[in-house]
């Protein structure tokens, strides 16, 4: 995956050259927000972390703060969200969606599906370093049923490594009995296979699957399971397949009919323009006939569409 980013690290940096770029551009009256934006989007956050630290060693101010003072909207959350660790943006996240009012399951589905096993193993030290709690016992406080239950499974991080040959049709079949086979479902199947195996066990499982049944196994989940249990099936088996294409599908929804998901939008470009954005662009083409560029930039407005436009770091048209 090395090297699939829109976001790379600025080959001349000089942290306090940038630093001084940033003070300037928020000191006196009005704020040069065209400078913050194209500064920040062209370096990489380990270097954004060394300007956030020279400017406090320069100016005994805390960037953040300062920008925060001087941005407004979207276009603040989006640049604070740059400012911010991976890492701790993934455990901010996770905590906002289950201490605010009501739970935020999208935040959940979203986070715990996609990433890898040694990233949600980080992200549950971090959150009990930070919050000094148990984020498995907060999701679990705060959820239930078998939708509970497969979120604590990947909060495991323990998805057994490689093909095991040997079962492949064994799990095929175990699913096709749980959903299609039977009247009424055996959520608890889906959630032991899906949440257990690897990546690439499943993709061999959908191939059998697929023989056994005649469609794919996502069909058979959104007949068989609904709700909260239907996305996060929905969003495992995606990430199993690609990311790239499941964060592609992600934000084609966050973007469609009326009005904007700005929170999801703002999310995914962020924490995949280091990662994958080149092959969540091509993805997002292939799947939806027309350009990630294209529709953030009919969806969008301001320095908020700017900024985003140069994450997504190009048009596929």
């Amino acid at each position: 995956m090395a090297g699939r980013g829109t976001i790379k690290a600025s080959a001349n940096f000089k942290a306090e050259e940038d630093a001084g770029t940033l003070y300037k551009a928020m000191k006196g009256l009005g704020t040069d927000e065209a400078s913050i934006l194209k500064l920040l989007t062209s370096r990489s956050n380990a270097q954004r972390q060394l300007i956030k630290a020279s400017y406090k060693t320069l100016h005994g101010k805390d960037l953040v703060d300062d920008l925060k003072g001087e941005l407004g909207g979207k276009f603040e959350t989006l640049i604070v969200a740059l400012m911010t660790l991976p890492l701790a943006y993934d455990v901010t996240a996770l905590r906002n969606a289950i201490k605010g009012a009501g739970t935020n399951e999208t935040v959940l589905v979203e986070i715990l599906a996609s990433r890898t096993c040694q990233q949600i193993k980080d992200i549950v030290a971090a959150y009990r370093q930070e919050y000094d709690d148990n984020l498995e016992e907060d999701i679990a406080g705060d959820t239930s049923g078998h939708f509970k239950r497969l979120l604590v499974i990947l909060l495991q991080a323990s998805r057994q490594q490689g093909i095991q040959q040997n079962t492949v049709e064994s799990d095929a079949q175990a699913l096709f009995k749980a959903g299609e086979e039977k009247f009424g479902t055996d959520e608890q199947a889906f959630v032991t296979i899906l949440g257990n195996r690897s990546a690439e066990h499943l993709r061999k499982v959908f191939d059998a699957y697929m023989k056994l049944a005649g469609f794919e196994i996502e069909e058979s989940i959104k007949r068989e399971t609904s709700g909260n249990l239907k996305s996060l099936l929905l969003a495992v088996v995606k990430c199993a397949r690609s990311v790239p294409a499941y964060f592609a599908e992600t934000l084609y929804n966050s973007m469609k009919g009326a009005g904007t998901d700005d929170n999801t939008l703002i999310r995914v470009m962020v924490t995949r323009c280091e990662v994958d954005m080149l092959d969540i662009r091509a993805h997002y083409r292939r799947l939806f006939a027309g350009s990630l560029h294209a529709a953030i930039n009919g969806d969008t407005s301001g320095d908020y569409r700017k900024a985003l436009l140069l994450l997504c770091g190009g048009d596929d048209a």
